[in-house]
């Protein structure tokens, strides 16, 4: 899981009601943040009416309200709890100024303390310092969008928030970090402007937009004015028209987004290794001739960078570093010109992988990157772009752009080998296996194993060499979507401490394959089932040692990363629906986090 929170939507125009569009927009936006929503809308009588509700906004009924301009936010809880208080959009004292915000402000307490001597707060959010500091510069004799841009300077973090302001009639936009993209749409010579935190927001009304970057503004007014806050000078920006099919995505005929992403690994993994052999190559020569490659990422991301150590090592005979995003900037020192930062995201909007960036670029180093959104921030910045082309990702708990990225990553170690032919041909044969195995028996007969497991409340994952890490990542699976307590470890580990919490009866997965470590691995499960564990063996062949056996195909060790996830995803999937849980929306989480 890549984590992105809170999203929002502003709308402007003259003729249609606001309150449809942005609670359409809203609904779209969901997968960004499901606990609470809200929004204010301006009405003709010049004041701003608020709605709010606790809950996802695709299953609460809000208050429909009347106007023509307005601003929303669906929220990921950050800053104080999930109350109908703490939900967007937040204004100031003279319930003039509404603010929707996606980020956190690291300084809010100092800003907080300050403002609360003539100030009245009202919610335990961050946020709503940002309307009472607006406030504040207005009164000080600044313009609105002298006071946005003004007030923006004083933040501390990654953030970008959307003013609605009742007497000027303006929405503006601030960014530094998070991202927002404004959209036109031109009807009987009459424009309406949509900005959003996601182009998903708006895409089925436009696909003509231009793109709001760090330290801008954006004034929305008939037409959308940007500006430099640092200059203050007027920037000219081009109208992009989108060629992204964005058609609604649906569930078809599967319970949940999480089940039919995993079942579209039957073609996802085609897709993403359908890359440009030359665009290979030549990101394969600057990888070559680097001094030192950084692989970085964030959750289920970083496992697969995890991965990337392995797979070079096999494949290239090749050195690669791992660092998670969050901790990239300790590792700074080791940055030259020459150095190439490779970085993974499903959503390509990470916070942390976005700051991780931001320190590469300003030692000079090359940015390449595997991401699945192809308008994203990351894509922007950087280099070198490999899109996975898995298609839009719903579930919060990522699976299909998972595994695309593993290939992704497989590929470029065969290329920096010179065996890029050979890593096609494994990765379609992986590919056409991959087909076979995800058929209903299968998923059934995981479905039977997990109702023999599903009340446990711990679990451990065990694996050798590539399937460390995809213990790692089976772990996050089954904790997201199941909520029970699970850990990944090296199988020699296991024996280091972690072995004291086996128990009779607590299911330990191993994940194996046909290689020099089954052996070893085998052994360990062993160990653990001398302790009373039960042994839920996931391999190419059964073992005695097995209690429950889920086959996989019998690929290469490379390849069993890919085979060996997939089933531990079918299995986190059928715990958490046992176990009553929305697994589509974990509680506590979302797609992507755009704060660090």
């Amino acid at each position: 899981m890549d984590f992105i929170m809170c999203g929002i939507i502003g709308f402007w125009n003259i003729e249609k009601q606001a309150f449809p569009v942005i609670i359409d927009s809203l609904k779209k936006l969901e997968y960004r943040g499901y606990d609470s929503f809200g929004l204010a809308v301006l009405s003709e009588s010049g004041s701003l009416n608020i709605e709010k509700q606790v809950g996802k906004v695709s299953e609460t009924k809000c208050n429909e309200v009347s106007g023509k301009i307005g601003i929303g936010h669906t929220r990921w809880a950050t800053h104080g709890k999930v109350t109908e208080k703490n939900t967007h959009p937040h204004i100031d004292c003279s319930r003039k100024i509404a603010v929707v915000h996606n980020g956190i402000i690291e300084n809010f307490q100092e800003l907080r303390n300050e403002l609360l001597r003539t100030h009245k707060f009202f919610s335990e959010t961050d946020t709503e310092v940002i309307p009472h500091l607006i406030e504040d510069e207005i009164r000080e004799g600044f313009s609105l969008k002298q006071a946005v841009i003004n007030t923006g300077k004083k933040l501390k973090g990654r953030n970008a928030f959307v003013v609605l302001h009742a007497d000027t009639e303006e929405i503006i936009a601030f960014r530094n970090g998070s991202p927002l993209i404004v959209g036109l749409k031109k009807i009987n010579g009459f424009s309406e402007i949509f900005i959003a935190s996601d182009i998903q927001a708006f895409l089925h009304e436009t696909k003509e937009v231009m793109y709001l970057d760090d330290d801008q503004i954006v004034i929305i007014k008939e037409k959308p004015e940007f500006y430099d806050i640092n200059t203050n000078e007027k920037i000219e920006k081009r109208l992009i028209k989108i060629d992204i099919d964005f058609s609604p995505v649906t569930k078809g005929d599967y319970a949940h987004f999480m089940l039919k992403e995993i079942m579209d690994q039957k073609q996802t993994l085609m897709k993403a290794i359908n890359q440009n052999d030359r665009e290979l190559m030549h990101v394969a020569e600057e990888i070559n001739n680097s001094r030192g490659v950084f692989f970085i990422g964030c959750g289920t991301a970083a496992r697969v960078c995890h991965t990337a150590e392995y797979v070079f090592s096999s494949i290239a005979d090749k050195h690669v570093n791992f660092v998670p995003a969050s901790e990239f900037g300790n590792y700074k020192h080791f940055l030259l010109p020459e150095t190439l930062v490779i970085a993974i995201s499903q959503s390509g909007e990470t916070a942390d992988v976005l700051e991780a960036l931001k320190i590469a670029k300003e030692k000079g180093s090359k940015v390449i990157s595997i991401v699945n959104v192809q308008e994203s921030s990351v894509s922007k910045i950087s280099d070198y772009v490999f899109h996975i082309n898995a298609g839009p990702e719903k579930a919060v708990a990522s699976t299909k752009a998972t595994t695309s990225q593993i290939a992704v990553v497989i590929l470029l170690a065969y290329a920096c080998s010179g065996m890029l032919r050979e890593g096609d041909r494994l990765l379609v044969d992986l590919a056409a296996k991959v087909n076979d195995m995800l058929n209903p028996r299968y998923s059934e007969h995981i479905k039977n194993i997990a109702e023999k497991i599903y009340q446990k409340e711990n679990m451990f994952i065990i694996g050798r060499g590539v399937n460390y890490p995809m213990a790692l990542e089976s772990a996050i699976k089954i904790m997201e979507v199941s909520y029970i307590h699970a850990q990944g470890f090296g199988g020699g580990e296991l024996k280091h401490g972690p072995i004291a919490l086996i128990e009779e009866g607590t299911p330990v997965i191993v994940l194996v394959s046909n290689d020099v470590s089954r052996d070893e691995i085998i052994s360990n499960a062993i160990e653990v089932k001398s302790r009373g564990a039960k042994i839920i063996g996931i391999a190419p062949e059964n073992n005695e040692a097995f209690d429950y056996w889920i086959k996989t195909p019998d690929t290469s060790e490379i390849s069993s990363s890919i085979v060996n996830l997939i089933p531990v995803q079918l299995l986190a999937y059928y715990l958490g629906i046992l176990r009553g849980h929305n697994v589509d929306y974990p509680r506590s989480l979302a797609k992507s986090v755009t704060v660090k």
